[in-house]
């Protein structure tokens, strides 16, 4: 079987799911924990971020080579058109939205946990204890603005990339008017990045994520509540709807990891 080194939050971690889902192809998914797993991470593919993919004795890291892969590999279900401008015109959107929803809604959510103390809290792990959680919800915002600035994800950067997320939704929402998918008539690797990366902004309130309930249907404010982007949230309901599976059970992460930070892609 697929085995899929991931963090459940991930949104690159979240297109190869969709991609998975997509193909009909069975897949473990485990659960990447701080410090050990990122050290069998290394042991497998030379790097410590999510997404990896094992195919037997095959390893792949990187969502899009990921993705590229799965389409040689298992051809049902294909990704990418054959027509040659549909194919390129799917290229190129799936690389914008790697660099543009994915990057920028990154440190949009900086922003978020920034403004909203009870969000901030909500995205901790299960087990953590009541005293850390509150000290978390109970912490300035300029603190993790601090800290964001630290590595490029502060105030300014996150006014930067609300303004790209507010035009980048602008313009799929004007294109999904006019058809179903993002490249015509057909679903093609394009429609399940968009969908996957879009995760961040506001995760999908169906039970297709290892998340806390009270999670599910929130997101960024200004973006998951903007009433001008509802088409495009509707439309990647049904995406979901039609090819996300239900939740997968994650593998539970190793014991005794130390408390490193997880790489995401």
């Amino acid at each position: 079987m697929l085995e899929l080194y991931q963090f459940e939050l991930s949104q690159y971690s979240e297109k190869v799911r969709f991609i998975l889902d997509y193909k009909g192809l069975d897949y473990k998914k485990i659960e990447v924990a701080p410090g050990v797993g990122q050290l069998e991470l290394l042991r497998l593919s030379g790097q410590t971020k999510v997404p990896v993919l094992k195919d037997g004795e095959t390893i792949i890291a990187d969502s899009t080579e990921i993705a590229l892969y799965l389409d040689r590999k298992y051809p049902e279900k294909p990704l990418l058109p054959t027509d040659p401008v549909r194919r390129g015109q799917c290229l190129l959107l799936e690389e914008w939205a790697d660099e543009s929803i994915g990057l920028k809604g990154r440190v949009a959510l900086i922003g978020a946990l920034n403004q909203n103390p009870s969000f901030r809290a909500s995205l901790l792990p299960r087990d953590t204890p009541s005293l850390l959680r509150n000290l978390v919800s109970a912490a300035p915002g300029q603190v993790f603005d601090l800290l964001g600035a630290g590595v490029g994800f502060g105030g300014d950067a996150v006014k930067e990339a609300l303004r790209g997320l507010h035009q980048d939704l602008e313009a799929l929402t004007l294109i999904l008017q006019h058809q179903p998918y993002l490249i015509g008539d057909e679903p093609t690797l394009a429609d399940l990045a968009v969908a996957g990366l879009s995760l961040i902004i506001k995760i999908p309130a169906g039970n297709y994520l290892n998340l806390p309930s009270n999670l599910l249907g929130k997101g960024i404010p200004g973006l998951a509540d903007n009433s001008l982007y509802s088409p495009f949230f509707d439309w990647r309901d049904r995406l979901y709807s039609q090819f996300r599976r239900s939740d997968l059970p994650s593998s539970p992460p190793p014991t005794g990891a130390s408390p490193t930070a997880i790489a995401i892609e």
